[in-house]
């Protein structure tokens, strides 16, 4: 009881005191302290030096695979789903809200894929845990396709997503609904991008991962929202497009302007506009397959349009009436009549005038050969498909060469238009020229542009009717049935050429260029 009631005696009372630090040594010459600038001590000195490294976002991290692991996950991916519906914070930017909701901010969709991703790699040495995984992912994705679908339906029934589609040079910016839409696609897009990534939902039997239905619901999703907006492009682009068959005369200033169609004007101020508006609209993978349709149909409607172009001899006629020189007898008239007195404004000081006079208009018919040339420069301001990724390569190779064959007929017609194509060259060489310009075009488009231009008759016989009127069929049957696309036009071009062939044997032009072109290219289709 003593031991508890007094401290030990042999304990000491107090903590030793620490050490005396060791002295050091002074310098010799103590420098004397200089003034500092006044800029050391603003508050510059205190920011943070930017970094020029974007941070990316961390990666998630994988549960704990215990006897409660599926569980837990499921709420994950729950909450996940939960958290990437919700409202962003922040300012509002102008023009975004539609019913007092923002639209989905960009890269939520690839936050869930990580986590999906995150999950499924940190198991990928348990199958039986792997296959569990992809079964809880069913109830969730399903619930977040309901609620994507749920967000669309407004928007796409919307007057506003409907009225106004088209960008326009005065509105090229998608309104607050097109937007709205189109941020719910990008997600579904974001989200597609991980499941090719992991190889989801491309298994069709049910004993697979189960995750087809939400593949394909999401694929839907991102065409309902795409190919609106991309048809209403193309229904402004096809007219334009087919009213350059039809020349039509234009006035030019009279120095040296290039005389263009009405509609390539119209076409050199949309062209970027829908350049931008569908880089916007194909950002996702699903919607490559649209904008490679939408490309090959415009190109084709083109290459129609080019080809059944009539030809028209260049004519140019002042916009301001001529005087015409006075003749002898009129100057003879005009010289015995008596002299008038001159006005006193005739004496007085003539200055030069503000602005010199306009050079007088000319009315030109613009050339097929200049309107295809800026066409196809044109043409290329606009989004192709993939080339880097495998599932769109197919689709930008055929890209390729639709607009390859629009190139090759602004070649025929600038070559056709020129004098001296065929000057000082041999039938033969202009022959072998011909067959290598027109080596990948179709031959339906080929044709009534060599018809036109190279038929060989006499100059008694009668034009070169269109090709239709030769196969004894209507015009808009020939169209219809014939020159529908690509590949309707190729399996149609061998029997459209022996009709020609024979058309051209009757009226005894058998030995024209056109002839032996046509029937070297039936020879090759046929064997």
């Amino acid at each position: 009881m003593i031991s508890f009631k007094h401290p030990n005696p042999f304990r000491p009372s107090s903590r030793p005191t620490s050490p005396n630090p060791p002295s050091r040594s002074e310098p010799a010459m103590v420098l004397e302290r200089t003034s500092r600038p006044l800029t050391k001590l603003s508050f510059g000195g205190f920011k943070r030096s930017s970094s020029s490294i974007s941070v990316s976002s961390p990666l998630p991290t994988p549960l704990v695979q215990d006897g409660s692991y599926l569980q837990a996950l499921s709420l994950k991916l729950s909450e996940a789903v939960s958290k990437a519906m919700v409202q962003p914070t922040g300012p509002v930017p102008v023009g975004e809200l539609v019913g007092g909701r923002r639209p989905i901010p960009t890269g939520r969709g690839r936050a869930l894929g990580l986590l999906i991703a995150s999950e499924l790699k940190a198991c990928q040495n348990n199958p039986h845990l792997h296959k569990a995984i992809l079964r809880s992912l069913h109830r969730p994705l399903s619930v977040l396709l309901s609620n994507l679908s749920a967000l669309l339906l407004p928007l796409l029934s919307s007057p506003a997503f409907l009225s106004s589609p088209a960008p326009t040079v005065q509105a090229p910016n998608p309104n607050a609904t097109q937007l709205h839409a189109l941020a719910a696609a990008g997600f579904a897009g974001e989200l597609l991008e991980s499941f090719d990534e992991m190889s989801l939902g491309l298994d069709n039997d049910a004993r697979g991962d189960g995750l087809k239905a939400i593949r394909e619901g999401l694929v839907s999703l991102i065409g309902r929202v795409v190919n609106p907006l991309i048809a209403a492009i193309q229904s402004e682009l096809v007219p334009l497009l087919e009213s350059l068959e039809n020349p039509v005369a234009v006035a030019v200033p009279k120095t040296g302007t290039k005389a263009l169609h009405p509609s390539i004007v119209s076409l050199q101020a949309l062209m970027p506009v829908y350049a931008r508006a569908l880089v916007r609209y194909t950002t996702t993978l699903p919607s490559q397959t649209t904008l490679a349709t939408f490309l090959i149909s415009i190109i084709w409607r083109a290459l129609v349009a080019f080809a059944n172009r009539p030809q028209v001899k260049p004519t140019s006629s002042l916009g301001l009436p001529q005087s015409t020189p006075l003749t002898k007898r009129q100057r003879a008239t005009s010289g015995n009549t008596s002299p008038v007195t001159p006005s006193p404004t005739r004496f007085a000081l003539k200055l030069p005038p503000s602005r010199p006079s306009s050079p007088p208009n000319t009315s030109v018919t613009p050339s097929a050969a200049a309107d295809a040339r800026v066409l196809c420069e044109l043409m290329v301001l606009l989004p192709r498909p993939f080339a880097e990724c495998a599932a769109t390569r197919v689709a930008r190779e055929a890209v390729d060469e639709a607009l390859s064959d629009l190139m090759a007929l602004a070649t025929l017609l600038e070559n056709i238009d020129n004098p001296l194509f065929k000057v000082g060259k041999p039938h033969e060489a202009i022959l072998e020229e011909i067959e290598r310009i027109t080596s990948d075009l179709p031959t339906l488009i080929a044709l009534p542009v060599l018809l036109r231009s190279y038929s060989g008759l006499t100059n008694e016989s009668p034009s070169i009717p269109p090709v239709s009127s030769i196969v004894n069929v209507s015009e808009d049957e020939y169209r219809k049935n014939c020159l529908s696309g690509f590949g309707r036009a190729e399996q149609c071009g061998s029997i459209i050429g022996h009709s020609v062939l024979d058309f051209l044997h009757v009226q005894g032009g058998l030995h024209s260029l056109v002839a032996q072109w046509l029937a070297n290219r039936v020879d090759v289709v046929d064997h």
